[in-house]
C-alpha cells in the first residue's frame, strides 16, 4: 500500500514536470513569436518615420520625430541583443497589423491638407503606432518576468519607458495643434510651446 502510494507520487511529479517543460517549450515558441513580430515592427518604422519628418511642417515636430528616430535604431539593437541573449538569430515576422497601421498612417499623410492638418494626422498616425508599440513591450516584459529572464526585462522595459514617453508627448502636441485649429489659424504663423517635445525620458 506504502509502495503503490509512493509510485502514485513520483508519477505524479514525473508529469508535473513533463507538463512543466513542455509549458516553457511553447512559452518560448510564443515570446519568440512576438519578439519576430516587434523586430520587424522596428524595423518598417525606421523606414516609415522619415517619411512622417518630410510631411511634418512644425519644426518642433520634425524635432521630436527626429529624435524618435534615433531611439527607434536603438530600439531595434536592443530587440538583436534580446535575440542574442536568448541564442537565436534575429529574424523578423511580418506584422500585418502594423503593416495595415502604416498603410493607413501613409494614406492619413498624403490625404491632409498642409500645415496644422498635416501635422494633426501625423499625430493621429503616430498614436496608433506607439499604442500597439506599447502593447507588445509590455507583454513581453511581463512574459520575461514571470520567468524570471531579468536582463531581457531591463532591456525591455528601456524600450517602453521610451515608447511611453514618446505618446504622452504625442498627446500634449496634438492638443496644442487641435487648439491652433480651433483659432482657424496654420500653426506656421501662430506661436506654440512646445517646448516640451524635447523631453528626453
Amino acid at each position: 500500500m506504502v509502495i503503490n502510494t509512493t509510485i502514485k507520487r513520483r508519477s505524479r511529479k514525473v508529469r508535473k514536470s513533463r507538463n512543466s517543460m513542455i509549458d516553457s517549450s511553447q512559452f518560448m515558441k510564443l515570446f519568440l513569436s512576438e519578439l519576430k513580430d516587434i523586430y520587424w515592427v522596428e524595423k518598417a518604422l525606421l523606414k516609415t518615420i522619415p517619411k512622417m519628418i518630410n510631411k511634418a511642417t512644425s519644426d518642433k515636430l520634425k524635432i521630436a520625430l527626429e529624435s524618435h528616430l534615433v531611439e527607434t535604431v536603438q530600439q531595434v539593437g536592443r530587440v538583436e541583443e534580446i535575440f542574442s541573449i536568448l541564442g537565436k538569430s534575429a529574424i523578423p515576422k511580418k506584422c500585418q497589423a502594423m503593416e495595415y497601421l502604416i498603410k493607413e498612417a501613409e494614406n492619413t499623410i498624403e490625404s491632409s491638407m498642409v500645415g496644422t492638418s498635416c501635422d494633426a494626422g501625423i499625430v493621429f498616425a503616430a498614436h496608433k503606432v506607439e499604442h500597439y508599440e506599447i502593447a507588445s513591450y509590455s507583454t513581453l516584459k511581463h512574459y520575461a518576468m514571470n520567468f524570471g529572464m531579468n536582463d531581457i526585462v531591463q532591456l525591455l522595459d528601456e524600450t517602453l519607458k521610451e515608447e511611453k514617453n514618446t505618446d504622452e508627448l504625442l498627446s500634449e502636441f496634438a492638443m496644442a495643434a487641435v487648439k491652433v485649429l480651433k483659432i482657424g489659424k496654420p500653426l506656421s504663423k501662430k506661436i506654440i510651446d512646445c517646448s516640451f517635445m524635447l523631453k528626453v525620458s
